[in-house]
């Protein structure tokens, strides 16, 4: 559509990058960081390139017209004449209305986490080299449409994450990395053997008239390329499928994390250095809830259905208990990790809804509880590398002394809250008017409305305690903002306040690639006359 692939050069330019870095002397810490700037803010220039060439009139869900800017050629080709027989994996990429957000929010998300992370000292060369190589495991997870490279993708981010938390952590940052680093790979064995079940259920038309087994999303999706006698298809009256979906489900839903996966978060959170806690928040703990939709939703449209108020359920948890056990954090950033779980139960209920509206409001809670949150956590970085301390009860009378910094945290705090005007507000409205209007799942979303409620609850108290009431004179000399913090917090700061003002700068990218996933999940029966290979 642009005339140049777009999407690769997005993705595997920051491992150009990370070679690079590599290859300098360690003697050169500021050519590496501003090299990592420069590749990010790259790709933040791509990503807006992507959105301005976007058409959002095209829709479907397992046909290709529908997906743009499309990368594809084969990958992997092996001929064999034993029982697999042949092997062809595809190099495929491409963009709809629920990847695209997705995209720019880790653009946007690196580029300002490239900036927290100036005040990186220790290993410099090796930090940015890891960094770069994260931010293209997560590019590469919203832009692949062959599950083979999306498995690649999702399992390439899990190796710099654990060295970034396990090295420039904090005191107990082994065990934060082992812990995060077990609980991801736990869920990954359940998705490769779903995907491989998949692999061998469903088969796709070669261009030649022969039919091979496939990783190809799309054709995956589509119930029509599923043998009888598959043991992930509807037919085979010995399917796995219900185990199956639980089996992927679980595997996304450690990532996001959802109640009862959430428990290395706040280890992940409290041990990781500043900008890497931005990341996670900000990008990682979306790719859970962009797989579901992106894989379980469409593969298994007739579980999904069938799994609904289940899916619902634990959204309400997630809610609740979330926003309680903030309630009860003394730790400034462990506050905002467990409110980070209450505000990821918003997009299951959301995507539990099964309903247009609730969609929308789901991914679009997944791009704002992207920014708001690293906001968030950009701002316990600052106290914390001024003070190094994170206990709410240390401070106190802040305002007088850092204004500024005080302006930008109510911003970020009143969009966690939802307060109208702010980006939170409308995602938030949106998933309990769909969640609401299914009736099936009302009663849950009525109690997930305490959220809200809990929510002002411990984001006020904390906006009280640590900067309302008299100075404590220990933090007299502290020094408001820096041009570097200002370039942190001023982006993210607008993106929060127009897209609370005008939310169809986003909502128009995903509304028609929502409505064709709603659709196809709420009316397709698995049924097909294939015979088996």
């Amino acid at each position: 559509m642009i005339g140049f692939p777009i999407l690769s050069l997005i993705t595997f330019l920051p491992i150009l990058g990370m070679f690079i870095i590599l290859a300098l002397p360690k003697e050169q810490p500021k050519n590496v960081k501003y090299l990592t700037l420069a590749i990010t803010a790259i790709q933040v220039v791509l990503a807006i390139i992507l959105l301005a060439n976007y058409n959002y009139s095209a829709a479907g869900i397992y046909d290709e017209k529908s997906f743009q800017f499309i990368e594809k050629f084969r990958w992997i080709n092996i001929t064999g004449i034993s029982w697999l027989g042949t092997v062809k994996i595809d190099y495929f990429m491409g963009v709809d209305g629920l990847s695209t957000p997705m995209v720019l929010l880790t653009a946007l998300i690196s580029f300002i986490a490239t900036l927290s992370s100036w005040t990186i000292e220790k290993s410099v060369k090796g930090y940015f080299a890891l960094f770069l190589l994260l931010d293209a495991g997560m590019m590469g997870v919203f832009v692949a449409l062959d599950f083979f490279l999306f498995y690649i993708f999702w399992e390439l981010m899990l190796l710099p994450m654990y060295f970034l938390i396990g090295i420039w952590g904090g005191p107990r940052k082994e065990y934060a990395a082992i812990k995060f680093f077990i609980y991801t790979l736990f869920g990954s064995v359940f998705i490769l053997l779903v995907m491989i079940g998949l692999y061998f259920s469903a088969t796709e038309l070669m261009q030649d008239g022969a039919r091979v087994h496939t990783f190809n999303m799309l054709a995956l999706m589509n119930p029509a390329n599923y043998s009888p006698d598959g043991i992930l298809s509807a037919l085979n009256p010995n399917n796995l499928r219900l185990i199956a979906y639980i089996a992927l489900f679980a595997g996304f839903a450690i990532k996001i994390p959802m109640f009862p996966f959430h428990t290395w978060l706040p280890d992940a959170h409290v041990e990781a250095p500043t900008p890497i806690s931005v990341i996670l928040a900000g990008v990682l703990l979306k790719m859970g809830t962009y797989g579901i939709l992106r894989i379980s939703y469409p593969m298994f449209p007739d579980i999904t259905r069938q799994l609904m108020w289940y899916i619902a359920l634990f959204g309400m948890i997630n809610i609740i208990y979330g926003a309680l056990v903030a309630l009860a954090q003394k730790d400034f950033k462990k506050l905002i990790a467990y409110s980070s779980v209450s505000h990821m139960g918003y997009v299951l209920l959301g995507m539990a809804s099964l309903t247009t509206v609730g969609i929308n409001g789901a991914i679009f809670q997944m791009f704002n509880h992207g920014t708001i949150t690293a906001m968030l956590f950009l701002i316990v970085g600052v106290i914390y590398d001024r003070t190094h301390t994170r206990g709410l009860n240390d401070f106190g009378g802040l305002a007088t002394q850092m204004p500024v910094y005080t302006g930008f945290v109510t911003v970020a705090f009143f969009a966690a809250i939802g307060l109208p005007s702010m980006s939170g507000f409308v995602s938030e409205a949106l998933v309990f008017l769909g969640a609401f209007g299914v009736e099936l799942i009302r009663v849950l979303t009525m109690i997930s409305t305490l959220g809200i409620l809990l929510g002002a609850g411990y984001m006020l108290w904390t906006l009280q305690r640590i900067f309302f009431g008299p100075l404590n004179e220990k933090w007299a000399s502290l020094k408001d903002l820096d041009g570097r913090e200002y370039a942190m917090f001023i982006p993210l700061t607008i993106i929060i306040i127009f897209l609370g003002v005008y939310p169809s700068g986003m909502l128009n990218i995903m509304n028609t690639s929502v409505n064709s996933l709603v659709s196809f999940v709420t009316t397709t029966i698995h049924s097909t006359s294939l015979g088996g290979l």
